[in-house]
C-alpha cells in the first residue's frame, strides 16, 4: 500500500507548478530590481540581473542598452536623464504578473506598473507595464532583459 501511495504522489507531483519552476518564484528578482530602484539600493538591483549580456529598452535616449554592463549603463543614463529633466522622488509601483510563461530555463513575465515621480516639483504619473525575460541560474531566476512600455507621462491626480 505504501508503495502505491508513493507512486501516486510522484505522479501528482509531476504535474505540480513548483516543478515547472525549479528556480523559484520568477517575481523574486523582479521585485528585487524594482525595490532596489525605489530605495536607491543599486547593489540589490544589480544583483537581480543574470550574468553575461543584458538587454534593456526604456523610453529615454538612447532607448536601448545591451551587453554585460547594460544594467550599469542604463542606471547611469537614467541618472543623467533625471538630472537633465528635473526628475526626483521616482518610484515604480507594480502589481501581480498579467502573464507568466516558463519554458525550462527561460521565463517571460509581464508586470503592470505605475511610474510616479516629480518633474521640476510637479507630481507626474505614467501607467505602463514591464516585460521581463529571465534565465534560470544556479542562484535562481535572474533578469536578462526588460522593456518598459508606458503611456505618455501626465500630471498625477
Amino acid at each position: 500500500m505504501k508503495g502505491k501511495l508513493l507512486a501516486a504522489a510522484a505522479i501528482l507531483l509531476s504535474f505540480s507548478p513548483v516543478l515547472a519552476a525549479p528556480y523559484g518564484d520568477v517575481m523574486t528578482p523582479i521585485s528585487q530590481f524594482i525595490e532596489g530602484f525605489n530605495t536607491g539600493d543599486t547593489n540589490s538591483a544589480f544583483a537581480a540581473y543574470a550574468s553575461g549580456d543584458i538587454f534593456i529598452i526604456d523610453e529615454f535616449a538612447p532607448h536601448r542598452w545591451f551587453g554585460p554592463n547594460a544594467a550599469h549603463d542604463w542606471a547611469a543614463a537614467w541618472e543623467r536623464h533625471s538630472q537633465a529633466t528635473g526628475v526626483s522622488d521616482a518610484v515604480v509601483k507594480f502589481g501581480m504578473p498579467t502573464r507568466t510563461q516558463i519554458e525550462g530555463e527561460a521565463a517571460y513575465v509581464i508586470v503592470p506598473t505605475i511610474y510616479l515621480y516629480k518633474e521640476h516639483g510637479t507630481a507626474m504619473k505614467e501607467e505602463g507595464e514591464m516585460t521581463f525575460v529571465l534565465r534560470g541560474e544556479a542562484a535562481g531566476w535572474k533578469i536578462c532583459a526588460w522593456v518598459w512600455s508606458g503611456v505618455k507621462p501626465h500630471p498625477a491626480g
